[in-house]
Parts: C-alpha cells; structure tokens; sequence
C-alpha cells in the first residue's frame, strides 16, 4: 500500500487538520541510513512530521527542512521535505543502544534527549529562507513540533506521531496527524477537540488496527466533522544528481581536489540522504580541474 497523507478541515471551519500513512517512507528511511529500532522510531516520527509539514506549506518548488539536536545518542536528525510532502532525511548515529520505558515500548525522549533544539527552516523561495527555532519539550518530537507552532509560529497546535518497529525490526506501521486552530475558534470547539484526541488515543494503536488517515481524522475531530479537501501520495524521495555532486566536488576547490587527483584512483561519493553512490575517475577529476 502506498503512503499518503490528507487534508482538510473541521465542518465548521475553526480546525485546520492534515493526516499521514507514512509506513513505506520510514521503513525506505531506515533500510538507508541502517538505524537499529530506537533510531528507526525517533527518525521516522521526523520523517512523518515533516511530510506533513512540507504539504502544508502549499508553496510550489518550496521546501521544509525539521532538524532536531537534543543532545541525545541519535545526534542530529535532518529530513527535508519537498511541497508535495515527499521526504528525505539522515542522522548523525543510526546504530542506538536499545532504551525503552517499559518492555514493548521504545523510549524515544532518551534516543533524541531534550538538551536542545528543534529547528524548521523554510524556503519559500525568497530571497531568505525562514528560520524558526525552539528548546526541546520531551525528545519525543510529537510533542516538540507541538511546541513549535505554538511558540514560534503562534498557531495553538496538537500533533502525534507514532513508528510502531516489530519484533524482527522491521516497522509495522508509521503515520501521525497535526491539527491546528483557527483564530476565532470558541472554547466549545477547543474542548470538543481536545476530547477527541484523547479518545482517539495513539497513533501505532489505530493504524495497527487498520484505520487510515480519514479515519483517525474522523476518530479525533469526532463530532466536529471533517471536510476532506485534498489527497496526496508521498515518498521517501531524494533529489541528489550526478550534477549536483559535481557541482559540490568543485566547491571543494582546486587543492582538495588535486589531493583527490593524486591518490589515482576512483573518488565515490555518497549521497547522505539515499543509497546512491556517484564514482568519479582520475580523468572527471581531471575535468574537474580545467573547469575551475
């Protein structure tokens, strides 16, 4: 089944709603950057997170970029997304020690660790992207990127996340939704929300139960209702080239270059973000060289 995420709206027009299957996308993440399940779960709650994101920004040839430090054994996580909600993404160590809070339940909060930031980095395509920065909550990124909006964008927001990883460490299922309100919600509204999510409970909960991304809006919104406005298939998609690469090889410069020319032999480069591998011989070296 293919991942995709939609979007919509309260019957009323007060919350502003998005919801994902993002099962392929974490499991495509975690087979790349090889993360053991504490890793897989902390990465692919991102990875989720900005899908949605980046397809709400609704800016065509616009990207998101979530980068998280918590200070945490995981190091940096950085996954960027497309307007589409199409996503990549690395971290600094894949390979965390076990850690759970209970056994069956990985503790994500201690992966990622709260002695940090979260950090969204807008390109609107201007000429400055938009820069918005915030300390950590609890490392659990659901409720980081809850803090987020709230403190830096000033949008009262509810976001849940959820990588259930099975026992062979593979991820059974992956997804989230984000609901946000609109200026001038009243308070019955706020409470009729804030009721439905308890209701609705976690996210690894109903998807393992076979509900999708209208049905978890539908069990969240509850008697608010939904207007679905618009679906979208998503992927882990990366946009590395071969021109791309040869364009950061030259940036290099000319010394670090002629070092690489030096040793004779073919030079690999590794797209960070997927499993593609760019070699490049003496004689491209070579060219590489003219051209600067």
């Amino acid at each position: 089944m293919k991942d995709y995420l939609v979007r919509g709206m309260t019957m009323d027009g007060f919350v502003k709603v998005v919801a994902i299957r993002s099962t392929e996308i974490v499991r495509r993440g975690a087979q790349i950057q090889g993360t053991t399940p504490n890793a897989t779960a902390a990465f692919g709650r991102a990875l989720t997170a900005a899908s949605m994101m980046g397809n709400m920004q609704k800016m065509d040839n616009g990207s998101m970029t979530l980068q998280i430090r918590g200070g945490g054994p995981i190091g940096t996580i950085t996954v960027v997304s497309d307007s589409i909600g199409n996503v990549r993404g690395c971290v600094t160590e894949p390979k965390v020690e076990l850690v759970e809070k209970f056994p069956g339940k990985l503790d994500v909060g201690a992966t990622v660790g709260t002695d940090g930031t979260l950090t969204v980095i807008r390109d609107l395509q201007m000429k400055e992207p938009y820069v918005g920065s915030t300390a950590l909550v609890s490392g659990e990124i659901g409720d980081d990127v809850t803090a987020y909006f709230v403190r830096s964008e000033q949008t009262p927001t509810a976001c849940a996340l959820g990588v259930l990883v099975d026992r062979d460490l593979s991820v059974k299922v992956a997804g989230g939704y984000l609901v946000q309100l609109l200026p001038g919600a009243p308070d019955e509204v706020i409470d009729a929300l804030e009721n439905g999510i308890q209701r609705a409970g976690a996210v690894t909960t109903m998807l393992e139960q076979g509900m999708t991304p209208e049905d978890i809006l539908g069990q969240v919104c509850g008697e608010l209702g939904v207007v679905f406005m618009e679906t979208t298939e998503v992927e882990y998609k990366c946009y590395c080239s071969r021109d791309r690469v040869t364009a950061a090889l030259i940036s290099l410069g000319r010394e670090e270059l002629q070092e690489i020319r030096n040793e004779g032999k073919a030079f690999p480069v590794e797209c960070q973000f997927c499993d593609t591998i760019y070699q490049f011989t003496p004689e491209e070296i070579d060219e590489l060289l003219k051209n600067i």
